[in-house]
């Protein structure tokens, strides 16, 4: 039987931790619709959803609140060597050094050292590469709030909080996508969720799974005014380009977490002209991609307003993916676990297809 290229279609893992519906436009975590999840539970409560049973049974959002600000107070006695082991390197491949110096910590399971060090391990290689000194965690607060006052040096408002903390919840898991079923290959060794991680973080850095948020505002950067957006646009469809924050793998209608995301940029955006030129663009997309492509449905997806909300928030454009990755890791997380836990050595086959011995001589 031939094989199938990218593998569509090919269930490798049975799971109760994420499920996509691509027809419909539905993702769900662990029972819960994301847009339900981001507005009720947030991130420390979706990261409880996802690691209950896993890391500990009856997690609740207070105890991984309280875990994972132990963990930051522990990753930050060794910032320096995480700080040395990505320093020159862009923000993902730095994330992934330094978390690669992370050992055992004694009363801590590695799920929390782990999404514990990310945030700040990150926040001190964006602060090293302006010349400032790492912020000490605050492990009174949430992720969110203390991710955003370690790049800063300074509290975030409320709403950029709120911001910040939807956006990691709606990027915390989804379904088997790359980096997800790389850690999930890893972990099948049985070599521990840490080396999983980190390998995650590597096919995270290929542009075709993490790296398009950023390519949005350079997109809108270019078309520059109203009056370029038609043409812009059809130029770069007839040159057969693809358009930056339009269409996905998997969904075939809109991503649910555009719409989230959406909604939280209008409540913080410093710029509503900005905002009000990005809709008028995805409306103009949408209606010109299904004129060029018709019986395609490609709409918004989750890169669209993740790069409002980032740019509001004050984030470089280079660090886009490395904070996508502070809120995924737990997804790695739990799908390592449960890779280790339920699952066999991940060994598929492969169908040879090069010359045979008598042709080869």
């Amino acid at each position: 039987m031939a094989g199938k290229s990218g593998l569509d279609g090919i269930v490798a893992a049975d799971t109760i931790l994420s499920d996509v519906d691509g027809e419909a436009g539905r993702l769900v975590i662990r029972g819960l619709p994301v847009e339900v999840l981001a507005s009720r539970e947030g991130f420390e409560g979706a990261t409880a959803r996802l690691w209950d049973g896993f890391v500990a049974d009856g997690l609740d959002r207070a105890r991984v609140v309280a875990m994972l600000g132990a963990a930051r107070i522990a990753a930050f006695a060794r910032v320096g060597r995480a700080t040395s082991a990505g320093a020159g390197l862009e923000p993902v491949p730095g994330l992934r050094a330094a978390l690669a110096t992370l050992p055992e910590v004694e009363g801590l399971h590695p799920a929390f050292v782990l999404a514990g060090a990310a945030p700040v391990f990150l926040a001190a290689l964006l602060r090293q590469n302006e010349g400032q000194a790492a912020t000490a965690p605050d492990p009174s607060l949430a992720t969110a709030a203390d991710l955003l006052r370690m790049l800063r040096g300074t509290p975030a408002s409320p709403a950029e909080v709120a911001a910040l903390d939807a956006y990691i919840t709606t990027v915390s898991d989804h379904g088997l996508n790359a980096s997800i079923f790389t850690a999930r290959v890893v972990a099948s060794t049985q070599v521990g969720v840490g080396p999983s991680v980190v390998a995650a973080l590597a096919a995270l850095q290929g542009p075709l799974h993490g790296g398009a948020p950023g390519p949005v505002l350079d997109m809108l950067d270019e078309i520059g005014d109203r009056a370029n957006i038609g043409p812009w646009l059809e130029a770069r469809l007839v040159a057969g380009e693809r358009l930056m924050g339009f269409g996905h793998r998997v969904y075939k209608v809109r991503d649910p977490r555009a719409d989230v995301l959406k909604g939280v940029v209008r409540t913080l955006s410093r710029d509503a002209g900005r905002l009000a030129f990005a809709e008028e663009v995805e409306r103009e997309a949408i209606a010109i991609l299904a004129r060029v492509k018709p019986g395609r449905r490609l709409d918004t997806n989750v890169e669209f307003y993740t790069a409002l909300l980032l740019e509001a928030l004050g984030i470089p454009r280079s660090a886009f993916t490395a904070i996508f990755a502070v809120g995924r890791v737990v997804g790695w997380v739990a799908h390592a676990l449960e890779q280790a836990r339920d699952g066999r050595l991940i060994r598929p086959l492969s169908r040879y297809v090069g010359p045979e011995p008598a042709e080869a001589a």
